[in-house]
């Protein structure tokens, strides 16, 4: 009995770290290294072969955030040049990621090829796939001949009437055939869970992408959660949809609203017991550059990489570089855990894991990134929010504003910022911040959230536990 376990265990442990030697410094699939990684979309794969109510692949922003978007398409041979550009500039970009504005799968060849110029030319970067699932089963070979260890699927529904997926997917384009309503979405649905079922088998991680729609399928979500736990998905993103006549989804067109914080944090705690979550999703661009919340694609235009050879672009690129910078990054992270203590519960499912009274605060951090609270309230664009008691904290989503209070009403068509932003945290109950003046302070207790800048660049999660303490726990 005692080998038998302890054999057990040593393989459970086995299984563990080879899962965090994966995840360890990529943004996505690690809440931690998101604060210190950041990752490139290449926008090789133009063509889809499914049509989402919630995505225009036409339309094109410079300013726009959100998947799909993108300001120029890229050659195999284009996107490797500007990856290796990117990567000699941003030394901590860890993964490339190929997530349209199509669809990968769709655009084989193209896909494909990235990949293999990749693993010649920048061979210690992270290769990292999104997909709508549907030909999964038909390239698994390739994904795993280049080692691609990350898989994203976006999977809204397993209804298996089609009925919810019909919904959402007016057509699907499968063996030269277009599938409409219920025809399609049971099609691929039935493709969607065969990929996910290959992936696992051959010990890719995976992500499912799932998309709120309020009305539509909010309250199925946590049977996807259920079922993509049995299937052995690593982690799942519930993410709201953004939805805007302007934007030109059917959705949008249709009045369909974007998912409100209230209705994304309900259905994440709908979705929490069933399966790990993602809580730090950007709802990246298909061209997106930089850490996470720090979109830095408008940077790099074609002219600045394309003309320059791959030779040029590999000395550029400084492999022995990078690996000191990654060492770095490491040594700081090392740090930070220590500084903080294990005091973020990440698996906690009810308040009394982190709290000794069943009482919760909400927190909102402004950062700049590197694990401090190192960003000013007037320029901050994006709180990240923390649930904590006097125990223990979690971490429970990020939310942006479309314009920082420095902004001024003149740069905001005519309305306050602080408005905004006191509608975007009006739930929270402390704001730590490394600065904020006078006037946005007052503005904010008018809706009694107290701010705090006295842990101005320290750790935040040792903070937000200490600041909670401080304000609302005074007694422990």
């Amino acid at each position: 009995m005692s080998c038998s376990c302890s054999s057990s265990t040593n393989t459970q442990n086995e299984l563990h770290a080879s899962i965090m030697q994966k995840i360890n410094n990529h943004p996505c699939y690690s809440q931690d290294a998101h604060q210190h990684y950041a990752r490139i979309h290449v926008a090789v794969a133009p063509a889809c072969n499914i049509q989402c109510n919630y995505c225009n692949r036409k339309y094109d922003c410079s300013n726009e955030s959100r998947p799909g978007v993108t300001s120029y398409k890229l050659t195999p041979e284009e996107a490797v040049k500007k990856v290796l550009h990117v990567g000699g500039l941003i030394q901590q970009l860890s993964v490339v990621g190929i997530a349209g504005p199509g669809d990968g799968l769709a655009n084989p060849k193209q896909t494909f090829e990235t990949f293999s110029l990749l693993k010649k030319y920048a061979p210690d970067i992270k290769l990292c796939l999104s997909t709508n699932g549907l030909m999964i089963h038909k390239h698994i070979d390739e994904i795993a001949k280049y080692n691609i260890e990350h898989v994203t699927v976006t999977l809204n529904s397993v209804d298996e009437s089609g009925e919810i997926g019909s919904k959402i997917y007016p057509w699907v384009f499968y063996e030269h055939k277009k599938h409409r309503g219920v025809e399609g979405a049971k099609l691929l649905l039935e493709k969607q869970l065969l990929g996910i079922q290959m992936l696992v088998e051959r010990g890719i991680l995976v992500k499912v992408n799932s998309v709120l729609i309020p009305g539509i399928n909010d309250e199925h979500l946590p049977f996807v959660a259920r079922k993509v736990k049995e299937l052995g998905v690593f982690i799942q993103n519930v993410m709201p949809i953004i939805s805007k006549p302007e934007y030109g989804t059917q959705f949008g067109l249709d009045g369909v609203p974007s998912a409100s914080h209230k209705q994304l944090m309900k259905a994440q705690e709908a979705c929490d017991v069933n399966v790990k979550l993602m809580r730090h999703c950007r709802q990246c661009r298909a061209d997106a550059v930089g850490l996470l919340g720090e979109d830095r694609s408008d940077e790099f235009f074609k002219e600045s990489f394309v003309d320059k050879s791959f030779e040029e672009l590999a000395h550029h690129y400084d492999l022995n570089q990078r690996m000191k910078t990654h060492e770095n990054i490491e040594t700081w992270r090392r740090a930070l855990r220590a500084a903080n203590g294990k005091i973020n519960q990440e698996e906690a499912t009810n308040k009394d894991e982190l709290s000794s009274n069943g009482n919760t605060m909400l927190v909102a951090v402004t950062t700049r990134g590197n694990g401090l609270i190192n960003d000013h309230f007037g320029s901050a664009k994006e709180f990240l929010i923390y649930e904590a008691g006097d125990k223990a904290i979690k971490f429970i989503m990020h939310r942006k504003v479309e314009n920082s209070y420095c902004m001024g009403k003149e740069n905001c068509n005519g309305t306050y910022p602080i408005e905004e932003i006191k509608n975007a945290l009006s739930d929270c109950h402390l704001l730590l911040t490394q600065k904020i003046g006078e006037c946005p302070q007052k503005e904010l207790e008018s809706i009694h959230l107290t701010c705090d800048e006295s842990f101005a660049d320290e750790p935040i999660e040792i903070s937000v536990l200490k600041g909670v303490r401080k304000h609302f726990f005074t007694a422990s």
